[in-house]
């Protein structure tokens, strides 16, 4: 399978003031949504779609405090359904779409590919559609999904993926992608792996925002993310004890597993130089 790296929207949260760390700014102090494209026999596979076209044509609908908050650039080139074909494909190929959670900033390029088959934890769909706090209604946007996707929804089961539960045969995809249950963020938020040439890749969503988190030894978080991270979390526990599960999985199983967030630029970064690589040496 080939693996495209994106980044699907580029945001930047109160001036930078959010990615402030030890006294200095983050790479341009900006943070991005990291989507994977993959192809496979199945057609393509988007990870995550980001923001999409009618979020850039008509932002207004994302919410006067996520516009304020998040500072998007709402760049039409941005949105996966222009990389998508920059790349030479159509956006009737993408098949299928896997998604973390259903966060506006993930979920809002849904309409772009209105006849792939959405891949979602059962949770994390339920919640979206009846949502129950004022948070819920602020983070899930129906209008991204009033074109009535081709929704498979799923439960944990099988056998565990390096000790998480998972969810291994997603309906039509290969066994190499599967979901894995990461609560917390939201009340089904997920990381979805991919399997590439015997070493995984695990996308963790929002499960953590910034790398010094997975610091297995001294992790750390600028003040301002881990504040936000707390503002809009469902269940705190949850979160903090998957955070702590992720740190084991790096500390113990680097050698086969690449772990990496939704909005970092610099795990951005490292995938794509790490993905040139791959394809260098094949």
């Amino acid at each position: 399978m080939r693996i495209h790296h994106l980044n699907a929207a580029t945001m930047c949260p109160a001036g930078g003031r959010l990615l402030v760390g030890n006294g200095n700014l983050l790479t341009g102090a900006h943070m991005v949504c990291h989507c994977l494209l993959v192809e496979t026999d199945a057609g393509l596979v988007l990870v995550d779609t980001g923001l999409g076209l009618q979020d850039v044509a008509t932002p207004g609908h994302l919410g006067a405090p996520f516009l304020a908050f998040a500072a998007p650039r709402l760049l039409e080139e941005e949105t996966a359904a222009r990389q998508v074909e920059r790349l030479g494909f159509r956006r009737e190929d993408v098949r299928h779409i896997v998604l973390t959670h259903l966060d506006l900033d993930h979920a809002g390029g849904l309409p772009d590919f209105p006849h792939a088959r959405v891949h979602v934890h059962a949770p994390e769909h339920q919640a979206a559609m009846s949502p129950r706090t004022l948070n819920e209604r602020e983070r899930y946007r129906p209008l991204h999904w009033k074109h009535g996707p081709q929704w498979r929804t799923y439960a944990a089961q099988g056998e565990p993926w390096f000790g998480f539960e998972c969810v291994r045969q997603l309906e039509g995809l290969p066994p190499e992608i599967l979901i894995v249950p990461l609560t917390g963020h939201t009340r089904g938020h997920s990381g979805i792996a991919v399997s590439r040439g015997g070493r995984w890749l695990l996308h963790c969503g929002d499960a953590y925002f910034f790398h010094g988190e997975m610091d297995p030894a001294q992790p750390h978080c600028p003040a301002g993310l881990k504040y936000f991270q707390a503002l809009v979390q469902a269940e705190r526990q949850e979160r903090l004890h998957n955070q702590h599960r992720l740190r084991e999985l790096v500390r113990n199983h680097a050698d086969d597993v690449d772990v990496f967030c939704a909005h970092d630029p610099l795990e951005l970064a490292r995938a794509k130089e790490r993905n040139s690589a791959a394809a260098r040496a094949a």
